[in-house]
């Protein structure tokens, strides 16, 4: 039998996420030196959900919130080697391609801050899979010209653009 439901992420609306896959529980350690290394000050929690031998939810953070944060999503999304990242004081922006480099990191599946929904497939006596992710709402239309003036600021408000 196979079953689908969609898990929401549980966060405040300022925390950034990133969810993805690896394959191996070296990946725990990794991902915290991956963040560490690429921005100075970033708080972060982070899990990573174990597949195979003990199948525990490993975790590690610098931030006593965001690391229970990660613990309880990856408890809810429950997929075989996935990986959930909960960052403050920093972007995914500053950390992805760093996240992408690790060896074991198979696939990166979001990154935002938006409000999110993960969408799982479950094999009945076996585990579950992530299909995708719904990250935020459907568009409003086509950005005019007013749209595009507050992107181009908002870019280079944030340093982004010159």
């Amino acid at each position: 039998m196979l079953n689908f439901k969609a898990v929401k992420i549980k966060k405040p609306d300022e925390v950034n996420f990133i969810l993805g896959q690896s394959h191996f529980i070296k990946t725990v350690e990794d991902l915290g030196e991956a963040l560490v290394s690429s921005v100075p000050g970033i708080k972060f929690g982070l899990a990573f959900v174990e597949s195979s031998g003990a199948c525990k939810i490993r975790s590690e953070g610098n931030d006593a919130e965001l690391k229970k944060l990660a613990e309880d999503n990856a408890l809810e999304i429950a997929a075989g080697h996935s990986f959930i990242v909960f960052m403050k004081d920093a972007y995914p922006i500053n950390v992805l391609n760093a996240i992408k480099n690790i060896p074991e990191v198979c696939a990166i599946y979001c990154a935002s801050a938006n409000p999110a929904q993960v969408v799982i497939a479950e094999v009945e006596n076996e585990g579950r899979a992530i299909l995708g992710v719904v990250d935020g709402v459907k568009p409003k239309g086509i950005e005019s010209d007013e749209d595009i003036a507050w992107r181009k600021g908002f870019l280079r408000q944030l340093g982004y653009k010159f």
